[in-house]
């Protein structure tokens, strides 16, 4: 390998994301490694020498979609490096160097490597070296993949933590991802001060299990003891001048105590927008999922967020098609879902996953069923989603604008307010430029995936 790195210099590089919020922070990590060592990005359906590929392994159409990306890299160029991270490459491990045609597999917890044996493959095609993989289930430290600057403009995700310890029957990620491990805090607000300095107004928290965060070392006692890291964190954040909203990731609703929620109000960055991961509506589901929670606890945490913020966001996933989940299951959910009027529904189909505890059970259900499902869920958190944007009609709400956009040949600037509900300002109105903040009137003229609004005089 040459010196200093120069062995990337001038070299094309193009990268790829599939999958979570993780996984597109990472390749950001991976892209300002590339870019010190000398290398110049390009777009991924362009020529180039080295195609990084940060895959994901959640569903099987995850797993087919990572293998397409590969495939469609080696053909943008036969003579190119392409290389497989993330959590497929972790997942397939050696398999995927011959039949796939990948040069390089990078595994989790192995990113900061990846510069490095890139140069060595470009100066040798030998197969020694091309796996860089971990055991990730005995992986006990976080790795530090810092960024200095983001593609987006406005909103900068900050991964605070990686890995997860539930073992949801129906779930990879414990397999590829490994065990939680959190990222030390001064380095979280030292990233997070970057991105104030640069002009970022708001900051999303991520990770694997973002309720685990710094929960790895101790064994928690009580419900109060096992807040405290985040809890922690986040008054600190709060402090971080120039920020001027905290977003949630995903959050496991055993987490929403409510001292937990209590304190969150207090925090007058924090977005009244939660991401409470149900899967199932049908408690007998869910404890075929192990999932840690029942319906009626969940409801209350719900009720619990709604005493202390106004009319906060709360989302969710749904998985439907579950082994053994009946219509009468379904519908259980269903009736669930609207009586707690989400404001919005990410919904799956039951992807079976080898090596999982639901790959073994009994009753699977054809995906004609799981496809019908789903087109039920579907239209009704269509109508949720709408009322729920519909009750902030003629309502002030303050949006940070975002991007221009044109919709059937009206110009609007669009952005998000505080509880994620996406704004269309005609651009007619006044000059707002992107990462600007303005307090608006949401209307009922529903636009796309969102509403329209006008300025407050």
């Amino acid at each position: 390998m040459q010196d200093d790195n120069r062995a990337m210099e001038g070299k094309r590089v193009a990268f790829l994301t599939l999958g979570c919020k993780v996984n597109s922070y990472e390749t950001e990590g991976m892209r300002e490694l590339f870019l010190k060592a000398g290398a110049v990005e390009t777009d991924f359906d362009e020529e180039a020498d080295v195609y990084v590929v940060n895959t994901c392994s959640v569903t099987n159409i995850a797993d087919r979609k990572s293998r397409q990306m590969l495939h469609r890299a080696k053909k943008n160029n036969p003579n190119a490096v392409v290389v497989a991270a993330g959590c497929y490459a972790q997942a397939a491990g050696d398999r995927l160097l011959e039949p796939d045609g990948v040069d390089l597999i990078i595994g989790n917890n192995q990113k900061t490597k990846i510069v490095e044996l890139t140069e060595k493959i470009l100066e040798s095609r030998e197969a020694e070296g091309r796996c860089a993989l971990v055991e990730i289930a005995k992986e006990q430290s976080f790795e530090e993949l810092p960024i200095e600057t983001v593609t987006e403009h406005t909103r900068a995700y900050v991964k605070i933590e990686d890995g997860c310890n539930q073992f949801c029957s129906y779930c990879i990620i414990p397999y590829v991802r490994g065990r939680v491990r959190s990222r030390n805090e001064k380095e979280i607000l030292a990233e997070i001060a970057r991105l104030a300095f640069e002009g970022y107004r708001e900051v999303v928290l991520t990770g694997i299990h973002l309720s685990s965060y710094g929960l790895e070392n101790k064994r928690a006692e009580s419900d109060a003891e096992a807040e405290a890291p985040l809890l922690n964190l986040l008054r600190q954040i709060q402090n971080v001048e120039g920020i001027q909203r905290i977003r949630l990731g995903s959050l496991e609703p055993r987490i929403m105590t409510e001292a937990f929620v209590r304190e969150l109000s207090s925090l007058s960055k924090i977005c009244p927008h939660f991401h409470l991961s149900l899967q199932s509506g049908c408690d007998a589901t869910l404890k075929r999922m192990n999932r840690k929670y029942t319906t009626a606890e969940y409801r209350e945490v719900v009720a619990c967020l709604r005493r202390y913020f106004d009319n906060p966001a709360i989302t969710t996933d749904i998985i439907v098609g579950f082994p053994g989940e009946t219509e009468e299951e379904f519908s259980e959910t269903l009736r669930y879902a609207t009586e707690i009027a989400f404001s919005q529904i990410h919904i799956f189909k039951y992807s079976r996953r080898a090596g999982t505890a639901a790959d073994r059970m009994d009753n699977q259900l054809p995906e004609s069923v799981k496809t019908e499902r789903s087109g039920k869920l579907a239209q009704a958190e269509c109508a949720l989603q709408t009322a729920y944007r519909n009750s902030f009609a003629g309502k002030t709400e303050q949006v940070l604008f975002e991007e221009e956009v044109t919709v059937d040949g009206r110009n609007y600037i669009t952005g998000h307010t505080t509880r994620y509900i996406k704004v269309y300002l005609p651009m007619e109105e006044k000059q707002i430029h992107s990462n600007e903040t303005a307090e608006v009137f949401l209307s009922e003229k529903q636009i796309c995936d969102g509403v329209e609004c006008r300025l407050v005089s």
